[in-house]
This record gives C-alpha cells, sequence and structure tokens, in this order.
C-alpha cells in the first residue's frame, strides 16, 4: 500500500512526484554526498496540477503532500499518511471552494498560513483544489506569496489546464499534467476502494467516461443511475414545443431536487454547529450579532445550492452529450471505438436512423451553448429550455 493506489492511470506524474519527494527527503536531512537533486526532478516550492474534470487532480495533490509529510516517502500507512489524505493534518491545509470565485479575502488567510513554520511536518503543504477560480484580484494576492516563500512551504495549486491560470502565477509553478485514466482502471478502483459490484463498476466507469467522482456516484447509488437514465430518455419524448418546454422544466426541477437533498442535511448541520460556537443554541430570540453571522452563513449556503443545481445540471447536459456521440459514431460507423451508452443501443441505433450525421452534430453544439450559458449566470430554465426545443 502507498499513497498513490488511488491515483490510477498517471503512471508518468507518479514517477515524477515521488522524484520530487526524494529530493525533499534530501534537502529536509541536509547535503549527501551525491550532492543535490538538480533538473526535473529537483523538489520546489510551487506545483501546478493541471487535468481534464475526473482525471484526479485532487487526489494526486493528496497523494503528493502526504508523501512529503512521510518520514518513508509515501507508505500510506503512518500516521503522517493517513492524516494528511483525510485532511486532518496539522500542516496540511485543503481549499476548496463552491462560490464562483476565490475572493481575495478567502486568500489572505492562506499567505499568513504560509509565513508559519510546519508545527512538526517536514513541510507545510497548501493545497488549492479550485486554483482556476481565483480572480484577478485574489491572484495577484496570491502571487506575491508564491514569488517570496518560505523555506518550509509547499503550494500545490490546481486547475483544469495552464490557460485557466494567470500567466504570472503559472510561469512560477512547476506544472504535473494529469490524463483522463483508462475505463478499467477506474472500475478496478471502485471495486478495490469502494466495494463496488464489477458490473456494475465497469457501468459506471463507461458512462463517466472515466471521470473518476461521477463514476463512484453512479457505482454507490442507485438513485443516480435511474436519473441518468431518465436524461437519457428525454429525446425521445420531444415530440413538441410544448412537450420540449415541459422536459425543459423537468430536468431543472431534478436537478434542483437532487441539490437540496445534498446540500439540506450539511446545511442545518453548518447552522447547529455556528449556534453552539455563539453559545446561541435553543434561544428562541437571537441577539443581533448572533442574527447577523447565521445571515450571513445562510447567503453563503445560498450560493452553495445554486453552484450545485448548476453542477447536477451540466452533469446530465454532460450525459446527453454522450448520448448524441454515441448516435454520430453509429452514422459515422466508427466501429472501433466504445459506447459510452452500450446499454441503449437500440434508442441510438433508431436515433441514428432518424437523423444525419449534420443534424447530431448542431445538437451537440446546442448542448455545448446551453452548458457556456448555464456557467454564464443565465437562468437554468430558459437555457434549458432553449436546448430542449433546439434538440427536437
Amino acid at each position: 500500500m502507498t499513497v498513490w493506489d488511488d491515483v490510477v492511470g498517471q503512471e508518468a506524474a507518479i514517477a515524477t512526484l515521488s522524484e520530487a519527494v526524494r529530493a525533499a527527503r534530501a534537502l529536509r536531512s541536509g547535503p549527501t554526498s551525491s550532492g543535490p537533486v538538480v533538473g526535473e526532478h529537483a523538489m520546489t516550492h510551487a506545483w501546478l496540477f493541471t487535468g481534464p474534470p475526473g482525471s484526479g487532480r485532487s487526489t494526486a495533490a493528496r497523494a503528493f503532500a502526504a508523501a512529503l509529510q512521510c518520514p518513508r516517502g509515501g507508505c500510506g500507512e503512518c500516521h503522517e499518511c493517513r492524516t494528511a489524505l483525510s485532511g486532518s493534518h496539522a500542516d496540511v491545509t485543503l481549499v476548496a471552494t463552491e462560490r464562483l470565485f476565490l475572493r481575495v479575502e478567502d486568500v489572505r488567510p492562506l499567505i499568513q498560513l504560509a509565513q508559519r513554520s510546519p508545527s512538526n511536518g517536514q513541510w507545510r503543504v497548501i493545497v488549492i483544489e479550485d486554483a482556476d477560480r481565483l480572480n484577478e484580484q485574489s491572484g495577484n494576492v496570491l502571487l506575491k506569496a508564491i514569488e517570496e516563500p518560505p523555506e518550509r512551504t509547499v503550494w500545490v495549486l490546481c486547475a483544469p489546464s495552464a490557460d485557466d491560470m494567470l500567466t504570472t502565477i503559472r510561469s512560477r509553478c512547476r506544472r504535473v499534467g494529469l490524463r483522463i485514466p483508462p475505463p478499467d482502471q477506474v472500475a478496478e478502483l471502485l471495486v478495490r476502494r469502494d466495494g463496488a459490484e464489477p458490473a456494475v463498476a465497469a457501468f459506471a466507469a463507461r458512462a463517466a467516461q472515466s471521470h473518476i467522482g461521477l463514476a463512484r456516484r453512479l457505482a454507490l447509488d442507485e438513485g443516480a443511475r435511474i436519473r441518468r437514465r431518465e436524461v437519457l430518455q428525454l429525446p425521445g419524448r420531444l415530440r413538441s414545443v410544448g412537450g420540449a418546454v415541459m422536459a425543459a422544466g423537468q430536468l431543472v426541477e431534478v436537478a434542483a431536487e437532487e441539490s437540496k437533498s445534498a446540500t439540506t442535511e450539511r446545511d442545518a448541520v453548518e447552522k447547529a454547529e455556528l449556534l453552539h460556537s455563539l453559545g446561541a443554541e435553543g434561544l428562541a430570540t437571537l441577539p443581533p450579532a448572533v442574527r447577523a453571522q447565521v445571515r450571513q452563513l445562510e447567503e453563503n449556503q445560498k450560493r452553495r445550492a445554486t453552484r450545485a443545481q448548476r453542477d447536477v445540471l451540466d452533469r446530465a447536459l454532460v450525459d446527453l452529450l454522450s448520448l448524441y456521440r454515441d448516435v454520430l459514431m453509429v452514422q459515422l460507423r466508427a466501429g472501433s471505438g466504445e459506447l459510452v451508452n452500450a446499454e441503449m443501443v437500440a434508442e441510438i441505433d433508431s436515433e441514428a436512423r432518424a437523423s444525419t450525421p449534420e443534424q447530431t452534430l448542431r445538437r451537440m453544439d446546442s448542448i455545448g451553448l446551453a452548458r457556456e450559458r448555464i456557467e454564464a449566470n443565465v437562468a437554468p430554465l430558459l437555457a434549458v429550455e432553449a436546448l430542449m426545443v433546439a434538440l427536437r
């Protein structure tokens, strides 16, 4: 067992990071007869992990942080490894946001933290899982910290691509590129780590197109599999404009319900913890200062729910995109590729016969446009209604 066991399909990245961990250990232990590790295997203070959604950027970043803290370079079994991987290590800070942007006020505490020496670990490691959400202001604040790093602080930034980062930041980071892992390796991970049935794991890995997080959700949540099937059946019910509008409303409503079910319990726990920390549990009337903090928490939770609904909708649109991708493959007789939705081969064949490749491409473009509109803060119902009419 090692910290790299869950970093599937990333052999080149693991080799690079393992060499960097060895170099880091050499730095901490002092000069050796072989001299310092230099060049492409050297340790550095700022890293940028890039890769498509689902490639496992955050998993790789946590594994790297754990390996840096581990006395044996990433055994996966010691206290340092286990706490770093779980996010409870005192010297490993994991930052993720459900807001649209990381703000200056989100970044400044991290810069202050970076100036402190590790409390008991080898390094102070700060992982920003959504570094692509840094805006110009917060990015420039972070840049100053990266330009003048403390001796034992390591920044690990994660983003879909280097182009998503400010040029000044990415030029000061060492890049590690990750790729989408093969479906069979994702399925093996689901069986080994999550106890999924092999057949379900294979389906989930294929349906999620090797996106590890989505594959896990599909493998473990039967409701998610049912909802995905219902989304893929929507195009077959678009008989009229009225039907398209009704289908859009149904899809947005399902997304709202799913995001609400995912956040309601968490919201209640957060509010209870806040009231407990302020000594206001059970009070019928809250003091003004407490009400202000509760109001701020509720506003943050509302923003998180909006983001969650958008994410659910985006997953549904990606599923629809995979359906039309399969239709196009059948139309073009691209027999060398495997269908993502192989269990729907009859529906795919029927759609392929009823339309042309040009129509299928236009529908795929419409899905892409709907995703862009939702990301740009267009009302989800309007964006999805326009999409369903275009698909019809």
